[in-house]
């Protein structure tokens, strides 16, 4: 028998929103020779101030003025920004699916994001109006894998956590969230989570469900 199903959790990047963090270092490297290693050097040995940034603890100001120092004032902020933030493409195949499951379930979006590339980065994308609400690590205070943005998400939504299906493409997002009684599957492709819809009887498509 299907386990209940009341709200369906997705996360963004690399499920609704696949991501090249790479683009951002060739545009540096554009920028000046050297540039974009820099900046990835920086990324990989410091990720701590990105995690930071996340959860809130940096305001954009600060980073911004951080990743600057970084770049050694190559370009300016509104540059930055762009160049930062214009990573994300749309996985229309999935995004096709929202306003069929919005019809049965509560829809939540759960990211580890921030300021930045919300504003400059994803905001506008249409798909989002079908999200019932959008817990967002930088608003929250709390990153993925901590308990306080799930319990957020639980605050919101008001029912049973065996109730949550989450989606995430990280496996120890979904160990944390199975950890806290949600059902959750690593998202691996669409196909594979369709059928991971299927065998929980989760109604995903119009016209045809098999």
């Amino acid at each position: 028998m299907s386990q209940k199903t009341s709200v369906i959790v997705f996360d963004l990047g690399n499920v609704l929103l696949p991501f090249d963090y790479e683009e951002v270092i060739r545009k540096f490297e554009h920028v000046e020779r050297g540039l974009g290693k820099t900046f990835a050097d920086y990324y990989k040995s410091n990720y701590e101030v990105h995690r930071k940034f996340e959860r809130g603890e940096y305001t954009t100001e600060e980073f911004t003025e951080i990743m600057l120092d970084v770049l050694h004032h190559k370009i300016d902020k509104d540059k930055f920004y762009e160049i930062y933030s214009k990573i994300f493409t749309v996985n229309e195949r999935l995004v096709a699916t929202l306003p069929v499951l919005k019809k049965k379930y509560q829809l939540v979006l759960m990211s580890n994001t921030n300021a930045i590339h919300e504003k400059y980065g994803w905001k506008d994308y249409g798909f989002l109006r079908h999200f019932d609400r959008l817990v967002l690590s930088h608003e929250v205070g709390a990153v993925k894998p901590e308990p306080e943005i799930y319990k957020t998400v639980e605050a919101y939504t008001r029912v049973n956590p065996q109730e949550h299906f989450y989606v995430d493409d990280i496996f120890e997002y979904i160990q944390a969230a199975r950890q806290l009684g949600w059902n959750a599957v690593q998202f691996v492709d669409n196909e594979k989570l369709f059928d991971e819809f299927r065998n929980r009887g989760i109604v995903f498509e119009e016209h045809r469900q098999d």
